[in-house]
């Protein structure tokens, strides 16, 4: 998996860094342009399939007391990290409105694949090798997002056309188990900040995007801590006090 992550990463920086050579740079020829009136259309459709990679940061409570089911209260100091980016895949479809030459406003429904990967560090508590002993939970997440973004792009040069976006990005997260050792909230709403380019080929247009989007507000589900059974797993559900999450999201539009 880090083998994935690190080439994950080194991709995302060579699309970023291409997409920024398109924008800055311009052929001194002019060639012929492939679908020169694809973009006049007032609304047109696609797909997109991509993928992310996810993160979520936690504030951690320190040390705290947490009381079982018989009124006995013990001293619990507990770190959770999420210690990696997680990888996963995206799909959906692209609706886009013209507004003006270079104004559009787009809406995305997609589907975001993944998890999360959580350690919990127990301080007060030691394993045979005398460290602090860990316990681990995969966070996994089923994404329903509907993207609402304003599209500004560059005047066509040939066949590339480089642009910015931006927009919310409101989530539902259709998996969570009951038992796990912290959830996360349901609904959840993203800020998104990102770049591409569109790329005109002769029977199709091709969009390469990478995008970053960053959590408005807590999605820690601080209610969980009410429905778990096992007592001895209130302590990791109290050693948190709020989450955030972001992504950065790398997306392939086929118009």
């Amino acid at each position: 998996m880090f083998c994935v992550i690190e080439s994950m990463k080194r991709l995302l920086f060579i699309i970023a860094i291409s997409t920024l050579c398109l924008a800055a740079t311009a052929q001194s020829d002019r060639r012929v342009q492939n679908k020169p009136y694809t973009d006049l259309r007032f609304l047109h459709f696609g797909i997109l399939v991509g993928a992310h990679l996810q993160d979520i940061e936690f504030q951690n409570v320190g040390p705290h007391m947490v009381t079982d089911d018989d009124g006995v209260s013990t001293e619990q100091y507990i770190l959770c990290d999420a210690d990696r980016w997680n990888a996963g895949f995206s799909v959906g479809v692209l609706g886009e409105l013209r507004l003006h030459d270079h104004f559009s406003l787009r809406v995305t429904p997609t589907m975001h694949f993944g998890a999360k990967h959580l350690t919990f560090i127990d301080m007060l508590h030691q394993d045979e090798f005398g460290q602090p002993r860990k316990q681990t939970q995969d966070l996994k997440n089923t994404y329903v997002s509907l993207p609402i973004d304003i599209k500004f792009a560059a005047p066509r040069w040939n066949n590339h056309r480089p642009y910015i976006m931006a927009g919310v990005n409101p989530m539902i997260n259709l998996t969570g188990g009951d038992q796990d050792l912290v959830r996360i909230k349901r609904f959840n709403t993203m800020l998104e900040i990102g770049l591409g380019c569109d790329l005109y080929l002769p029977f199709f247009k091709l969009i390469p995007e990478l995008k970053f989007c960053f959590g408005l507000g807590d999605v820690l589900d601080k209610n969980h801590i009410k429905e778990l059974r096992d007592a001895n797993l209130r302590g990791f559900a109290s050693s948190v006090s709020s989450a955030q999450s972001k992504m950065f999201v790398l997306t392939f539009y086929f118009e």
